[in-house]
C-alpha cells in the first residue's frame, strides 16, 4: 500500500514536471524565444566588470651584453635575464556597437579591442650575470654600471621578443576563443542556437556581412 502510494506520488511528480517543462517550451514559442541580443548584452555587462582579460602568457629569456672603457681597460658583462609577459585585453572598452547580431547566419559578432603587452615581469633572482669585475670596474665602480645598462637593454630585448608574430598571434587565437566562450555559454544556456565569431579590427570582414547584422547599440537605441 505505501509502495503503491510512492509510485503514485513518484508519477504524478513526473506529470507535473513534464507539463512545466511543456508550458515553458509554449510559453518560449509565444514569446518568440529567448532573444540572443538581450542575453547578449547581459554577457556584455558581465565582461566589462570583469575589466581585464589575460588571454596569454609567455615566458622569454634576453642575452645582453655591455661594456665599457675607461683608463685604456675595458670590462665587459653578460646577463641572462628571463621574464614573463602577459598578454591582455581591456574588457571595459567592449562597446555594444562592437557586438552585432546577424539574425540571418545566426550568429553573434564581436570586434575586439585590441592586445594590450604587460611590462615584462623579472624575478632578480633568475638573473645570471657573466664578465664583469676586473681593475677598470674596481677602480671606477662600473659593475653596477653595467648591472643597470644590462637590465635595461634585457627590458628592451623581453618587449622586442613578446612582439613577435608568433607569441603574437597565439595571444590573439587565444582572447578570440576566451571571448568566444564567455558570449556562447549563457546563448547555450538559454537554449539559443548560435555561433559566435569574434575577430580584431585590424582583421576585417566583409561588407556583407555588416550590412546584415545589428549591433546592440542599434538594437537597444531602437527600442526607445
Amino acid at each position: 500500500m505505501k509502495r503503491n502510494m510512492l509510485i503514485g506520488l513518484a508519477m504524478g511528480a513526473g506529470i507535473l514536471l513534464g507539463l512545466l517543462v511543456a508550458g515553458s517550451l509554449r510559453l518560449d514559442n509565444w514569446l518568440g524565444g529567448p532573444n540572443p541580443e538581450t542575453v547578449a548584452t547581459a554577457s556584455l555587462q558581465s565582461m566589462r566588470e570583469q575589466q581585464r582579460l589575460t588571454a596569454f602568457t609567455a615566458r622569454f629569456v634576453a642575452v645582453v651584453t655591455s661594456s665599457q672603457s675607461r683608463l685604456g681597460l675595458s670590462s665587459r658583462k653578460t646577463t641572462i635575464m628571463p621574464g614573463l609577459v602577459r598578454y591582455e585585453i581591456d574588457l571595459a572598452r567592449l562597446r555594444q556597437r562592437d557586438v552585432r547580431w546577424d539574425a540571418e547566419a545566426k550568429t553573434l559578432r564581436v570586434v575586439l579591442p585590441p592586445i594590450e603587452i604587460s611590462d615584462p615581469q623579472v624575478n632578480p633572482s633568475d638573473i645570471r650575470s657573466y664578465g664583469g669585475g676586473g681593475l677598470v670596474t674596481a677602480l671606477t665602480g662600473g659593475d653596477a654600471r653595467l648591472d643597470q645598462a644590462n637590465l635595461l637593454r634585457g627590458q628592451v630585448a623581453l618587449r622586442g621578443q613578446a612582439r613577435e608574430p608568433m607569441p603574437m598571434q597565439l595571444a590573439r587565437d587565444s582572447a578570440r576563443r576566451a571571448i568566444e566562450r564567455s558570449f556562447a555559454m549563457p546563448l547555450r544556456a538559454a537554449g539559443v542556437d548560435a555561433k559566435v565569431a569574434a575577430r580584431f579590427a585590424d582583421e576585417g570582414t566583409s561588407a556583407e556581412q555588416m550590412d546584415r547584422s545589428r549591433s546592440l547599440e542599434e538594437v537597444l537605441g531602437a527600442g526607445h
